[in-house]
């Protein structure tokens, strides 16, 4: 899958799923996750259906969700579905036989965005392999940090927990940590010391919308903030990830740092939910670079054409000159 990004960030734009129809249907709010699938399936030629507010659907009138999947299922060759449910997603891939991909589902998983933060971990650090990754902020909540963890399981990390009591590491994910041999170390201090020996430093928001005690959403809201000083002393490979959007916890004055990559990152899921929604669909790894050479070789005849067509009207204008000196030597031979 990550080689297959890679392939899709060498040419985002293709042929691959033309005469498809992707529905997003995203029954919570989302700004990056549904207009990176959204762009994703049109750059790959598909055509896309759905829905971005609930109230403007059928649910609202009292649909259930087993009834809106299979009605979609009649539409569309492949559903890409947030909602606001843990294990909604799973749920929608038993009542029907279109795929369903899971953008998100309450705070349980975030599949997509892991796959994301796997090719901008990989692009960053050359490897998957025994880095320090550092997970801060709602660690509760937190749904790309759960995926996270299962996902690097293969590539002995070592995991920092910061959090604060309040939002620290479900004990679930703890115990999964310890069943798979997965390393990982808590803490609650958030300073340039304790982040110095990280490899990915990730960052998260603390999530107002799963709060049902909004005095405990204030007590922690601004427990963690990321300071530009706070990188003087951190490793040169250092990276910094956030699944966006953020609210205070990176301040501005670090985005123009090099260590900064959350940007980035998101630019990244482009590439990875191309490779999704080609991979779900049975699309190969070798069916795309036979595309991307296909693509490779149109680019170099296109390019060959405009370096001729470029030197044409130079070319028109010595051939004349040429001629018109031929001709005056004729005549002079002619004259003597």
């Amino acid at each position: 899958m990550l080689e297959m990004a890679k392939e899709f960030e060498a040419y985002p734009n293709r042929h691959l799923l033309y005469g498809k129809v992707v529905a997003t249907l995203f029954f919570e709010p989302s700004t990056r996750t549904r207009l990176s699938f959204e762009t994703a399936a049109n750059r790959l030629g598909a055509r896309v259906i759905g829905f971005s507010d609930p109230m403007s659907t059928s649910s609202s009138k009292g649909e259930t969700l087993n009834d809106t999947i299979k009605m979609v299922s009649n539409y569309a060759d492949i559903i890409v579905m947030r909602h606001y449910l843990e294990g909604a997603a799973r749920y929608a891939s038993e009542v029907t036989n279109v795929p369903v991909v899971n953008a998100g589902d309450g705070a349980h998983q975030h599949p997509s965005q892991t796959m994301l933060d796997l090719y901008s971990i990989y692009k960053t650090q050359g490897s998957l392999e025994n880095l320090q990754i550092y997970l801060v902020g709602d660690l509760k909540y937190g749904r790309t940090v759960h995926s996270l963890i299962q996902a690097m399981r293969h590539f002995n990390p070592t995991f920092h927990f910061i959090a604060p009591d309040e939002l620290r590491m479900p004990e679930e994910y703890k115990i999964y940590c310890r069943e798979h041999d997965i390393k990982f170390v808590e803490h609650k201090d958030f300073t340039a010391e304790s982040i110095a020996d990280a490899d990915i430093l990730y960052m998260t928001r603390v999530q107002r919308e799963r709060f049902t005690d909004l005095d405990e959403y204030e007590r922690v809201k601004n427990v963690y903030i990321l300071r530009n000083s706070m990188l003087e002393n951190t490793k040169p490979n250092l990276r910094i990830l956030h699944p966006l959007p953020r609210v205070n916890e990176i301040a501005y004055d670090v985005d123009a740092n090099e260590k900064a990559y959350y940007f980035q990152q998101a630019q990244n899921g482009l590439y990875a939910r191309e490779a999704i929604l080609c991979d779900v669909l049975g699309i190969t790894l070798e069916e795309v670079k036979a595309d991307s050479l296909k693509l490779e070789a149109t680019e170099k005849v296109s390019g060959a054409v405009k370096n001729i067509t470029d030197d044409l009207p130079e070319a028109i204008n010595n051939f004349k000159d040429n001629m018109e000196k031929f001709v005056n030597s004729v005549k002079d031979t002619f004259k003597k």
